[in-house]
């Protein structure tokens, strides 16, 4: 190309939302008019997929699941039971961080909290961390700490640099359905380090889960601080905007009310069916289009502002979790596995 078509090109495909001051550049993806023609009936089933999702339909076949993580930013859209169940746990969990800030709430041997261990893994960690570091300013509240993995070493690091402020730090533990043993390992780790300075760990502890799990039953028996649900239709990679990263990120001081905003915002935005017009669309049609529709070149994520370092980790779970299945929709076998 030209540089005179190359800038045309540019013009034509840069999207630009005002209200998220948000650019997306797809004019270098060298997809032509017959791709869009040939691809437009799988974007209009994908829009209308989308609108049907939002409206309940089940989107998990083998669990017969819906899938409502966009009704966290926008309860208007969800079913009128669970519209009251995400406004309440959001006021609940405002009311419980209102008190730990205050010192309402506070360990033992304190007059306030001033650390926050949260113990998960995978989508139970990488969503609150990749906040966490893109939006805590300088001089938070608390201070965080996160144990996301079983590295014998790592968790002993953590503990290390935590070590003479166990008795003032919350440890936030966070399994959907409670029986993670990954994160049961942590857990149990932390509660010996607790156990080692003569700490109850009960009087420190925060869980985040499904009710009835293993452990809402050990919650209960222990009698912990507090407890925040886990939604059966919020998948763990996108609960970012629920008890799971709702918690962390207010603990810290972080505005959820404005990062749920922005979120809906970009609901809005990637609802649009038409292809030009919606950042969601043109980025899968650059995807397809780079990769041969089948997947045949690697995306490479390279954030250049340092807070977003952890971006990459965060999305490269949601696109694995979320592409990475046995059987497709109707049952088939995916090409991966055949």
């Amino acid at each position: 190309m030209t540089k005179l078509e190359l800038w045309q090109r540019y013009q034509e495909w840069l999207y630009y939302n005002r209200d998220l001051d948000f650019y997306l550049d797809i004019s270098r993806i060298r997809f032509d008019e017959h791709l869009l023609t040939t691809l437009k009936p799988k974007f209009t089933k994908a829009f209308n997929d989308m609108s049907a999702l939002e409206q309940g339909a089940i989107a998990n076949p083998d669990e017969n699941r819906m899938v409502g993580h966009y009704w966290l930013r926008n309860p208007d859209l969800a079913p009128a039971k669970l519209k009251d169940e995400i406004i309440n746990n959001l006021e609940q969990i405002e009311a419980f961080v209102k008190k730990i800030h205050a010192g309402t709430i506070h360990p033992p041997q304190a007059p306030k909290f001033t650390h926050i261990l949260s113990i998960g893994i995978g989508g139970s960690a990488l969503g609150p961390e990749f906040v966490d570091e893109a939006l805590t300013s300088p001089c938070p509240p608390l201070t965080i700490n996160f144990i996301d993995n079983t590295d014998p070493a790592g968790i002993d690091l953590i503990l290390n640099r935590l070590q003479s402020k166990l008795n003032t730090t919350l440890v936030i533990v966070t399994s959907k359905s409670g029986g993670t043993p990954e994160t049961r390992n942590g857990m149990l780790e932390v509660k010996h380090a607790f156990e080692q300075q003569g700490l109850n760990f009960s009087e420190h502890a925060v869980a985040i889960t499904m009710l009835g799990s293993k452990m809402d039953e050990l919650e209960r028996v222990e009698g912990w601080l507090a407890e925040f649900p886990m939604f059966d239709w919020v998948g763990g990679r996108t609960s970012e905007m629920s008890s799971v990263g709702l918690l962390s990120a207010l603990l810290v001081g972080i505005n959820v009310r404005e990062l749920l905003a922005g979120a809906r915002e970009m609901d809005i935005a990637t609802r649009i069916p038409e292809i030009k017009q919606n950042p969601a669309a043109l980025l899968a049609l650059s995807w397809y289009c780079a990769g041969n529709g089948k997947g045949e070149k690697d995306m490479v994520i390279l954030p250049y502002k340092d807070s977003l370092h952890l971006f990459s980790r965060y999305l490269q779970q949601l696109v694995m979790e979320s592409l990475g299945k046995e059987k497709d929709l109707d049952g088939n076998l995916c090409a991966a596995i055949t």
